[in-house]
């Protein structure tokens, strides 16, 4: 009886096919690695780890959908403002005692329905991205300090605060256990693990099954145990100061879902296709503009929920909230292997582009550099990374 017939991947056409995402995660474990002598270290803390979570989830949460604008060769100007206007309108929500899921609800409509204003005119009267969101940009920022006052929102108590800044074994009471770790990251982590590890192998064996190359196992095996030590680790270090942050448990959902869309939904696919060739996906029958549409109802949605995050995390609702919001998430995303030239990019890619920029802000924080020197480092870096996708592009004979 013959045996199945594994068509493996050749390994350098393996690395030379994944050699920019491979270089994100290369690149991030350097920085980690070049500051924690220059910190002492304290970069790999517990407490330091938890807080770059509080302090930049709103980065990752905004990335996740400025990708898929930047896909379709749009952008979004807008989503500093949004995050301000849309803050403030959420904290007077919130005070009427109407409790946080339906703060959360009302952030993530008002978002969509702002999504839904700018998409139009993105999409039907095709007036540039980059035109219509500057004027949102000023709108949004102009309509935040008339609902204000110009006057910080207080909130009626810390439950608001706490959606950014609370952890589960917190909100279930949960006590330390063995070496004073909280149990509830490592009981999270377990269930990932197991569940990612049989989507990873359910899917190599499809593939097999239908005849379609598949990496070498020595590969596939080096990929599932590297991720698995690297979310071990990142769970003793929540469950070494407070426990699993639930802002992690968003941020994770979030990722999940739009990776989930972006990889194996037909919106996702339309979505690179619209990026790719817009003038060929509307002749294969794809409805160019609704797509288009849809992206910014998507970038306009994830604006509310990180305008609830940053939000909280400042404990109140400031007029000023959400100055260069717009450029961290767009320099997260070029860093992240989104490609000028559109029709490129991922969520996971994105997402380490983002914790790129919040590592190297958080290691010039721990060495008490000013934010003047961090915009410098976060221009060179964009810079070269912009230049890095153009000429690997050129190379390849794609532009």
């Amino acid at each position: 009886m013959s045996g199945k017939v594994i068509h493996t991947v050749n390994s350098r056409t393996l690395i030379r096919n994944n050699i920019r995402n491979y270089s994100m995660f290369i690149m991030l474990g350097l920085i980690m690695l070049i500051f924690g002598p220059l910190a002492n270290w304290r970069n790999f803390s517990g407490r330091n780890i938890t807080n770059i979570f509080f302090q930049y989830s709103y980065v990752l949460i905004l990335a996740t959908g400025m990708v898929q604008c930047i896909i379709i060769l749009g952008i979004d100007l807008s989503v500093g403002s949004v995050c301000a206007f849309v803050g403030a309108l959420s904290a007077f929500v919130y005070n009427t005692g109407i409790g946080m899921p339906l703060t959360v609800v009302s952030a993530l409509l008002m978002g969509l329905g702002i999504g839904a204003f700018q998409g139009w005119f993105i999409a039907y009267p095709k007036i540039p991205a980059f035109i219509v969101t500057l004027a949102g940009m000023m709108l949004f920022r102009g309509l935040t300090y008339i609902v204000t006052d110009v006057n910080p929102v207080s909130f009626i108590d810390d439950g608001y605060s706490y959606f950014s800044t609370g952890t589960v074994d917190e909100l279930l009471h949960l006590e330390p256990i063995a070496f004073g770790r909280y149990p509830a990251a490592f009981v999270m982590v377990l269930i990932l693990l197991v569940v990612y590890w049989a989507s990873e192998f359910l899917s190599r064996q499809k593939k097999i099954a239908n005849n379609f190359e598949v990496s070498p196992f020595v590969f596939f095996a080096l990929k599932l145990g590297i991720i698995s030590i690297v979310a071990i680790v990142l769970a003793d270090r929540f469950a070494s100061y407070r426990g699993l942050p639930i802002i992690a448990i968003v941020l994770g959902i979030t990722i999940s879902v739009f990776h989930f869309i972006m990889n194996n939904t037909v919106l996702g696919r339309y979505i690179y296709a619209v990026g790719g060739n817009a003038r060929s996906a509307k002749l294969s029958g794809i409805n160019s503009e609704f797509i288009v549409f849809v992206v910014f109802c998507i970038m306009g949605s994830l604006s509310g929920l990180a305008a609830v995050v940053s939000t909280g995390y400042m404990n109140s609702a400031l007029p000023q909230a959400g100055n260069m919001f717009e450029m961290d998430a767009i320099a997260a995303c070029y860093i992240g292997g989104v490609s000028a030239s559109g029709g490129i990019g991922s969520i996971i890619g994105v997402i380490v582009g983002g914790l790129v920029m919040s590592a190297i802000n958080n290691g010039m924080f721990l060495m008490n550099l000013g934010t003047h020197y961090q915009y410098v480092v976060k221009a060179l870096i964009l810079l070269f990374a912009v230049y890095y996708d153009v000429y690997t592009r050129r190379k390849a004979g794609l532009g």
